[in-house]
This record gives C-alpha cells, structure tokens and sequence, in this order.
C-alpha cells in the first residue's frame, strides 16, 4: 500500500511536468484515497494537488490543499513546510482578489523565512508580497479616469509598496546569484513604474529584463519585454522605435504560435502608424487583427477592429469604407452588450451618414457588405486553452516527490499591465467558504485558556453554595457545555486530514511536545482585521465585467480614447473631427498592454 500511494503521486507529479494537470490531480486523488503515514509525503502531495488545481483555476480546491499542507506542517512542527504553504495560499487568495488575507499569509511567509535563515524563503516572499500589492493596485486603477502617473492617493501608495518589496527581493536575489528571479524583479519593477508614469524608469527596467531573457533563450519572455518597451516608448511620443518593438513582438508571437499576442501586436501597430499617419500601412494591420478576432470569435476584438479601421479611413477620406465598418462596430456592440461602444458607433454613422448625404433605407445590410471587404469569415472554433501550455518542469528523471512551489502562480509578469475589470466572484463549495475562518480557529486551540473570563474563588465552599441559585447552575452547565463543543471544534483534528494513515510510527510525530511556536499577537490581530472586510462578500455581487477580449488588450487606445471622446460627444454630433483634432485625442490618450515575463 506505501509502495502503491509512492507511486501514484510520483505519477501525478509527471503528468503535471508534462503539463497535463488533469490526469496529475486524478493520480494524486488517488494516491490521498490510498493514504500514506509518511507525514512529509503526505504534505508534499498536499502542496502539489493545491499547485495544480490552482493552474486548472479551481481555486476553492486548491485552497483547501494549501489548508490541509499549514495544518499538517504547523502539527509536525516543519517550520519551513509551514512558511511555504503560508506562500502558496497568499498566491491563491491574491488571485481571488482577497488581498488583504493575501498579505497576511505572504508576510507569514516572509516572517518564518527571516527566522530559520532561509533566504530563498525571504526572497520569494518578498517577491509575493510585491505581487499581491501590484495586483491590488491595477484592481483599484480599474475605471479610473486619471491620465498614466495621475493616480488616486490611495492607488499610488499601492504601487509603491509593491516597488519597494520588489527592489528588495532585487537586492536580495542578486545577493543570491540568481538570474532568473533578477529578471522577474526587473520585468515586475518595469510593471510598476509604469502604472506611476515613470515611463522612463520603465524602460531602464524592462531594458535589463531582456537582456537577461536574451541571457536564458527565452523568447517569450524576450517578446513581452519588446511589448513593454514598446508602451513605454509610445507615452515619450518616440513612435518609430516604439514600431521597432512591436515588429519585433509581432515576430516572436508568431515563432512561439501564439495567435492571441499576435493579434495585440498588430492591435499596437496599427494604431501607432494611425499615430504616424501612416493608415494604409494602419489599416493592414487591424485587418490582420481582424482576422485572428474572427478565428477565435473574439466579437470584442472584431468590435475594436472595425472602430480602429473606421477612424484610419476617415483619416483616409474615404467615408464610404468608414460607414461600413461603423455598422459594423454598432451591430457588435449591441450583440454584446457594450453600451458605451454603441454609442460611440451611432454617433459616428450618423455622423457618415450625414456627410455622405445617405439614409439608413440606402444602405446594404452591413453584414453582407462586410464580407466582401476581405475579412474573413467568422470560424466556429473557439480559443481552447487546452492548446495553451501553461507551465514547463525539466524533464529529469523523477527519483523524489520534492515540493512543487508556487511563487506566484499568475505573476503580474504573466499578465497585462492594463487594469483588468474586478474579478467576479467565484463560486466555492461550502468547505471552502470559510477556509480562512478554520485556519485561524485551528490556531486558536491553545489560546483558549487566555480568552476565557477568570471568576474570583469564594472563600468557602458553602459560601459559594449560598449564591448560586438554581438558574445558575443551569447557566453555568449550559455554558460549559456549549463550550467543550466549541474547544474540540477549534482543535487541529490531524484525524481528519485525507490521506494521513496514523500509525505507531507517526503517532509520536502528531502528538508529541515539540518545539511549536504560536504565531505572534499581531498575526492574529492582522488575521482578525483583515477578516472584517469578508463582511461584503456576502453582499449582492456588482453586475458582471463585458465579455471577454483575448486579443485586445484589457486597457487599450480604445477605451481610453473613449474617455476623451466620451466629454466631446456634442461637438462629435455636428462636424466629423479633422484630422489635426484626431491625432490629438489619439496621441493623448494611447495606452496598450504590457505583457511582461515570468521567467
């Protein structure tokens, strides 16, 4: 049975080097319904079940793993399986968006790493922390209407933060000699200067992450650091270099097969040579967007497409061409909901309409008249993200069951820059509503003594007889029962744990007085405020975010143009705007995405 729970889990871990998280999660399932009593087995495959059930983004599971790893590390005593599997659910709650609890656990990392001396412990917690304030902050930025670098106070502080935990996991990993962790800390530190509009802090940054990417080979680390620079360089008004990057983006999208970055690459040069005046060479670009969106049926991308070719051939003069895609954006626009964007598409065919001198009875239905422009027609296959490789091991021969870490499972490296709208809450069984709730009640256990109100001792026994009364002593058996119930439900219950065989062996491991350190006073006090705010999430959700665009970027030309626009709309009614105006709006208001490397 050892030999058969071994082997199971050695199994899962190979699926999942190989990138098949699935049939790893099945393969560790079974080896728990197998059971092991060998504790730190046990709490690796704990570890690694939470790892990969957070990549298939079942977040519920892969918190009560994590769970099931504290407990077991924190009874076994294993200080440092304790500091990791504090990391691990800050990574998992930072991506649910609950960053306060996030920060608690990342710094209980951080803490227990201090303690035992471990500074790739320290390093990597710093680097969490670093994230969870960064993704904090990008969630706040979310329909903010500042310009890049004129952020909320609140917003700002954020950000800082994250650059200051982020230049000391810097300092630390370069103490270290660790390249690779110094180019996350670069790509992060790039990140973050340009959400504060240090535009040229950025690129200083992002400069020195490709080296390093180039260093290592990794070119998509490499394409997200020309993708980055790019942006940078469009918000100093340096259009031609930033085209340089993006070609060189759009080169390596396409080396590594990678339709969704393709298509936001040639998003980004056509509407920088919209910037140049240069809208033939524009226009081919979001046609080629065009294209990919329809492949993937990104309606969302074909809306912004059809918005961006619009404005390149009014640019163009060529009104005709404009008013197609016009209708076009304002029947993907009300096919998806998008209020703002039909809006902004009815102004503009009125606006056609009225200058070309046609009624809405002289025109062609759109959809046909859209076919013949060269586009090609829409594809039914959706974008799989089974296609998409997710994480890469080395392939050497697996002779342990190490435990997999999870630094930061969707670092800010491996995602856009731009704001993402607020994350919808995500539905979690009923054991892991109040995960956070069992952890810190697990704590608790021995803190009981210290909570419980201390009666001054009579002076003798008939004294105390002579006032209590009846009623009393029915209190005081009612409250003494409710709380042995409330002591054992509060006890860390390893009986419980699934997969855990307890054993003569073990039994000494479980129960035994070792050397277990209480967390400090202001652990708990942070953990206890923290969980005020769970107060809204059991409040109605906010309506959900638009459907989703993979090939355009979450904060775009398009929506922060959109801003501008949104206050001229009277002036917009009359008169088309001239180009002079166009290139205005669109030289103050351009922003991409910043696609940034992980590793």
């Amino acid at each position: 049975m050892e030999a058969s729970c071994l082997e199971l889990a050695v199994e899962g871990e190979r699926l999942c080097k190989a990138g098949d998280f699935k049939g790893g999660t099945a393969f560790f399932e079974a080896a728990v319904q197998v059971g092991t009593e060998d504790l730190k087995t046990l709490s690796a495959i704990y570890s690694q079940l939470g790892n990969a059930y957070f990549y298939l983004k079942e977040y519920g599971k892969a918190l009560e793993y994590h769970k099931h790893d504290l407990t077991l590390a924190r009874t076994i005593g294993d200080r440092i399986g304790e500091g990791k599997a504090s990391g691990n659910l800050g990574n998992t709650l930072k991506v649910l968006g609950r960053f306060d609890e996030a920060v608690v656990c990342c710094q209980r990392h951080l803490d227990i790493s201090q303690e035992q001396g471990d500074k790739v412990g320290e390093a990597r917690a710093l680097y969490n922390i670093g994230n969870v304030f960064h993704a904090k902050g990008k969630q706040h930025l979310w329909g903010c209407t500042q310009e890049p670098g004129d952020l909320p106070a609140d917003v700002r502080d954020t950000l800082q933060r994250a650059t200051g935990f982020y230049e000391m996991n810097l300092c630390l990993v370069k103490e270290l000699g660790d390249r690779a962790a110094q180019g996350r800390a670069y790509g992060n530190l790039g990140n973050t200067h340009y959400l504060l509009g240090n535009f040229v802090e950025a690129i200083k940054f992002h400069r020195q992450r490709l080296s390093i990417a180039k260093e290592f080979g990794d070119k998509a680390a490499e394409r997200r650091a020309y993708s980055n620079l790019g942006n940078a360089l469009i918000f100093l008004g340096q259009f031609n270099t930033a085209t340089e990057y993006y070609r060189k983006t759009l080169q390596l999208s396409r080396q590594l097969r990678d339709q969704v970055m393709e298509a936001q690459a040639c998003y980004s040069l056509g509407n920088t040579y919209t910037l140049l005046q240069q809208y033939e060479r524009a226009i081919d670009y979001h046609l080629k967007h065009l294209d990919i969106a329809q492949e993937l049926t990104d309606r969302v991308g074909e809306g912004r497409a059809c918005w961006s070719l619009g404005n390149a051939y009014v640019s163009l003069g060529n009104h005709k061409q404009a008013l197609h895609y016009a209708r076009k954006h304002l029947d993907i626009s009300k096919e998806i909901g998008d209020r703002n964007g039909e809006l902004t598409a009815r102004m503009n065919v009125e606006q056609l309409m009225e200058a070309l001198g046609v009624s809405e009875s002289d025109l062609s239905p759109s959809s046909s008249e859209f076919e013949i422009q060269g586009a090609r027609p829409k594809f039914t296959k959706r974008n799989s993200m089974d296609s998409v490789e997710l994480w890469k091991y080395s392939s050497d021969k697996v002779t342990s069951l190490p435990r997999l870490w999870l630094d930061s499972p969707v670092d800010t490296d491996d995602i856009t820059v731009q704001v993402p709208p607020p994350m919808p809450k995500l539905g979690r069984d009923p054991s892991d509503e109040d995960c956070f709730f069992d952890l810190l009640s697990k704590f608790q256990s021995s803190r009981m003594d210290d909570q419980r109100c201390h009666l001054d001792e009579p002076q003798n026994e008939n004294d105390s007889a002579a006032t209590m009364s009846p009623q009393t002593e029915e209190l005081f058996d009612l409250i003494a029962s409710s709380q042995s119930r409330r002591l054992d439900d509060q006890r860390v219950n390893v009986g419980n744990l699934p997969g855990l065989r307890i054993t003569h062996n073990n039994l000494g491991h479980l129960v035994g007085e070792g050397d277990h350190q209480e967390p400090s006073d202001d652990f708990f006090n942070m953990l206890i405020k923290c969980q005020s705010s769970r107060i809204d999430d059991q409040r109605c959700s906010p309506p959900e975010a638009g459907p989703h665009a993979p090939t355009v970027p979450d904060e775009d030309f398009f929506s922060l143009i959109q801003r501008v626009q949104a206050k001229r709309m009277d002036e917009q009614r009359v008169h088309l705007p001239s180009d002079e105006l166009y290139f205005l709006i669109l030289a103050m208001c351009v922003r991409v995405c910043v696609c940034v490397c992980v590793c």
